[in-house]
């Protein structure tokens, strides 16, 4: 009897456990969205900077934009791949949550 009453304790913890990661992959990705969106505007407002730096012969702030724009793509690149384990991960919970619910 204890036996049965565990493993549905146990199942019952688990649908909790996934849903909650679920729920945390969800909100993780629609960070990773924002700070992606956030980097594509510091680029095009560093890309525009960069325009006016060379047309006025500043190159060393040129350079300084350079840096800017290549660190900003780092961010997006490392955010899309933030994005690629969050929807796997959402994956296997909704995929974990089916198999529990089965039984």
């Amino acid at each position: 009897m204890f036996a049965v009453l565990g493993s549905a304790f146990a199942l019952g913890s688990d649908v909790r456990t996934d849903r909650r990661d679920l729920r945390h992959d969800r909100i993780d990705r629609r960070q990773d969205r924002r700070d992606i969106r956030g980097d594509h505007r510091d680029i095009r407002q560093d890309r525009r900077q960069l325009r006016n730096d060379v047309r006025n012969g500043n190159y060393a702030a040129a350079q300084a934009q350079r840096r800017d724009i290549r660190n900003d793509k780092r961010d997006v690149r490392a955010d899309r791949r933030d994005i690629r384990h969050d929807r796997r991960d959402i994956r296997h919970d909704r995929r974990d949550i089916r198999h529990d619910h089965r039984g």
